[in-house]
Parts: C-alpha cells; sequence; structure tokens
C-alpha cells in the first residue's frame, strides 16, 4: 500500500454504508488516526477487522500534537489511515489541521469517499439542491445563534446546519422570527432505524418536534428566501444594526435599501436613531 494518509469515510448509522475501498483500506494502512480510539475499535470489531494496529488519537485537542508525529511516520514509509467517529473527516469534525499539514509537507493524501450527513440529508429534503451553503454546528449561545442567522438569511441559496437534539426546538424557535416565511426540513437519525425527516413551515416543525422527543443527530435546512421573503421576513432594525457595526451610516441604509426595497428616508431615520442610542 502506498504512504501516505487515506481520509476514510465510515458509516453514519447503518454499517452496510461501509464501501469495499474503505474496507480495503482500513484492513491494509499501518497506523489509525482516529477521533475517539474506542469508536473506531468498536467499528472495527463490527466490521471484522484486523485491530492489531496502532490507532493514535487526532481530535480537536490532539489534532496539532501528532501532527509531526504522524507526518514522521508517513516519512518513514507508513500508511495512515483518518477517520472520525462517524461519516466523512473534516466535515465539522477532527481533520483539517492534520490534512493541512500534510498539503504544507507535501504528503500524499487520498480520499476514500463514502457517507456525509450533509449531503444525505440535503437527498431527503426536497429543498433546492443547486447551491447550498453548509455552515456547521449552530453556536450555543442566543446572541451568536441570532447574529448568525442574520448575518446569512439574505444570502440566495438553502442553508444547511447541525443541531443537537436538545437545542433543536430552541433554534427552531429562534430561527421563527427570521426565516418565518420560509419552507425547512429537519432531518435525523439518517440511515438508522428510526430515520426521519420533517418537511414543512417551522411552525409545522416545532408542533412535530414538541410533541415528540427530540432524540439523535440532527440537520437543519433552511429553503433559499423568495423575493417576498426578502421582504418581508427580515427584522429591519436588527439588520440595521448588525450593517452599522460592520460599516457606515450611509452604506448600511444603502445596502438595504437597494437589497430589499425599503424606504431609504425610513431607514435613515431609522439609523440615525440606532447610532444616537
Amino acid at each position: 500500500m502506498k504512504n501516505g494518509i487515506y481520509i476514510v469515510a465510515t458509516p453514519i448509522g447503518n454499517l452496510q454504508d461501509i464501501s469495499f475501498r474503505a474496507i480495503e483500506v482500513l484492513k491494509n494502512v499501518d497506523i489509525i488516526a482516529c477521533e475517539d480510539t474506542r469508536v473506531t475499535k468498536k467499528l472495527f470489531g463490527l466490521l471484522g477487522l484486523p485491530s492489531n494496529k496502532e490507532f493514535i488519537r487526532c481530535d480537536d485537542n490532539t489534532e496539532n500534537k501528532h501532527s509531526d508525529q504522524l507526518i514522521s511516520l508517513i516519512r518513514s514509509g507508513k500508511s495512515v489511515a483518518l477517520v472520525s467517529d462517524a461519516g466523512s473527516p473534516l466535515i465539522s469534525d477532527p481533520g483539517y489541521k492534520i490534512i493541512r499539514r500534510c498539503r504544507q509537507e507535501n504528503i500524499d493524501i487520498y480520499t476514500i469517499p463514502g457517507p456525509c450527513a450533509v449531503i444525505c440529508a440535503l437527498q431527503l429534503s426536497g429543498l433546492p439542491t443547486n447551491s447550498f451553503m453548509f455552515a456547521g454546528f449552530i453556536p450555543n449561545k442566543e446572541k451568536a445563534r441570532k447574529d448568525l442567522f442574520l448575518k446569512l438569511a439574505e444570502i440566495d441559496t438553502t442553508l444547511v446546519f447541525y443541531e443537537t437534539a436538545n437545542r433543536i426546538l430552541k433554534t427552531l424557535k429562534a430561527a421563527t422570527d427570521i426565516f418565518n416565511n420560509r419552507e425547512i426540513a429537519v432531518a435525523r437519525e439518517i440511515t438508522k432505524m428510526y430515520e426521519e425527516c420533517i418537511c414543512g413551515g417551522i411552525d409545522d416543525v416545532i408542533q412535530h418536534f414538541s410533541l415528540r422527543e427530540p432524540k439523535g443527530e440532527f440537520v437543519l435546512m433552511i429553503s433559499p428566501p423568495s423575493k417576498e421573503d426578502k421582504k418581508i421576513n427580515i427584522n429591519v432594525e436588527e439588520m440595521l444594526r448588525t450593517k452599522l457595526s460592520e460599516g457606515s451610516l450611509k452604506t448600511a441604509v444603502k445596502e438595504l435599501s437597494d437589497r430589499y426595497g425599503l424606504n431609504k428616508k425610513e431607514l435613515y431615520n431609522m439609523a440615525l436613531k440606532l447610532k444616537d442610542e
């Protein structure tokens, strides 16, 4: 097997989603760099793979620490497989720092594609897939969450986020003020026994998960804004505050007026009041 680092996608639920190529790589590499050695050793056992390999933990806290070690091992002729606990490494999972170092050091890098919750959720959603933006995990703090939603609200594409079961209802309620007229989809437990994808208005999805305790891993998707959405959905005051924090009053008024067709004089007067606060 060629020495280098192999980015290997592993199942996000159903073990049968492992590819023949992934099995071959995991079976034959010398070293397994993984997010959690316990999780990966369990996966090896379920797949009937040999566990007499060197497993090196490479999570968010140890990537920098082990990058030099892994590069040194590869230069000595070893092959390394990089895996996360589930799905595709680097996609809101550890691995970026190691791969970037390998690229800088001219280490050979190979990708072994496979399951990725972002793509699977989009396929289930029925929302536009010709253009989408993956924004990762939603911030836990209320202000940071609202700031992120306001920042992305005007982007003309399907938005995709990861969220946890214990925060999904809070997040949906926070999204109501900004994305209220848009179609959304929430997928959970993808490829597992209780897989589901709930689609519709935000209020419909909130009602669904209010009646059933949210469990599992969640992907939240929000459809692109329509022309009417752009005029109706925005919180003008919040958007003005954001724009004023980024630039001049004149620029903020012009950008919002041009984008949403709002009255410049009214925007200007509102901006002056906000500036005086």
